[in-house]
């Protein structure tokens, strides 16, 4: 679906629109959880509070303006609505997001207060997915895919390049999952310039899609999705990004909703860092043992996305 050049291409054209996030080496801590040299990316910091607004913002800037008269549509767990939201701002045009009823308040909020249209309905992303291409059909309205969408998942892979350039002797690379996109971009960019690298993919036990299709051989559909992390859940992946994810993922552990939580706390009380549940994902990988890395080993982990669930 795609290359490091399509990922290198993204990066040139999203630079004036987002932000450069830093890397942060983790020293100083009462609590360690792991013994290797640990780098977090923060995008966190990011404009909208994740890395959604990499590939939001490439999608933006390949769309013909013409097929965005119409305006905006997409279904997310928050965090790519509030990058779609924030796309139709720089584009002048409406957006409307349909979201699950598991959505945090506090996305909700920041949603509204990017001047989306929000609808709230289905259970899961995948219900409230059909009810976004049923608007975007009705309204002629310019459908932007959370994940599955070569623009979309080039758009998320430049955060592997500022990851590498930053810390050009990782071993090994932690990436939160929820559809498939991040880590599909990602991997593909971080294998094409380093090989060597180890990709590990963290999902929750609730929602477990792309482990689930990695043992099955083959994509496959959840028979329920009990994780209430909005941001990771998601029933079913796309064939291209299961075949991405397949060629470039060594392994995916599953954290609980619970583990992702105390992770979040362990960011805030440590570092100082408001991630959203999702962001802590890989946090809570390593506190939970489910990754070991030793001593002489450099591991960097996503802190991909914004949230006051450590404070409430």
């Amino acid at each position: 679906m795609i290359d490091l050049s399509d990922i290198e291409a993204a990066a040139a054209r999203i630079a004036p629109h987002v932000r450069r996030t830093p890397m942060l080496a983790v020293t100083a801590l009462a609590e360690p959880v792991t013994a290797a040299k640990l780098s977090l990316k923060l995008e966190s910091l990011q404009a909208t509070g994740s890395f959604k607004a990499r590939g939001a913002t490439n999608k933006l800037l390949c769309t013909p303006k013409e097929e965005l008269a119409g305006g905006i549509v997409t279904a997310s767990g928050g965090n790519h609505g509030l990058a779609v939201a924030r796309a139709a701002r720089l584009a002048g045009v409406k957006a409307t997001i349909f979201v699950p009823r598991n959505i945090t308040p506090a996305k909700l909020e920041k949603l509204e207060r990017w001047g989306a249209r929000v609808e709230v309905i289905g259970s899961v992303w995948n219900e409230t997915n059909l009810h976004a291409l049923a608007f975007a059909e009705r309204n002629r309205a310019a459908y932007f895919h959370p994940f599955a969408d070569a623009q979309v998942m080039a758009g998320q892979g430049t955060a592997a390049l500022e990851l590498l350039a930053d810390v050009p002797d990782l071993d090994v690379v932690l990436i939160a999952i929820g559809g498939g996109g991040l880590i599909s971009g990602m991997g593909v960019a971080l294998k094409a310039l380093k090989p060597s690298v180890r990709i590990i993919g963290i999902e929750p036990e609730g929602s477990p899609t792309l482990k689930a299709s990695l043992d099955a051989g083959h994509v496959v559909r959840l028979p329920a999705v009990t994780s209430l992390v909005a941001t990771m859940s998601c029933a079913e992946t796309d064939p291209g990004v299961f075949g991405l994810v397949r060629d470039h993922v060594e392994d995916i552990v599953l954290v609980s909703d619970a583990e992702m939580l105390e992770a979040s706390r362990w960011l805030w009380f440590e570092l100082g860092i408001a991630a959203d549940l999702s962001g802590a994902a890989a946090i809570a990988a390593l506190r939970a043992k489910k990754v070991t890395a030793g001593a002489d080993q450099s591991v960097g982990a996503l802190i991909c996305g914004a949230g006051p669930d450590a404070l409430m």
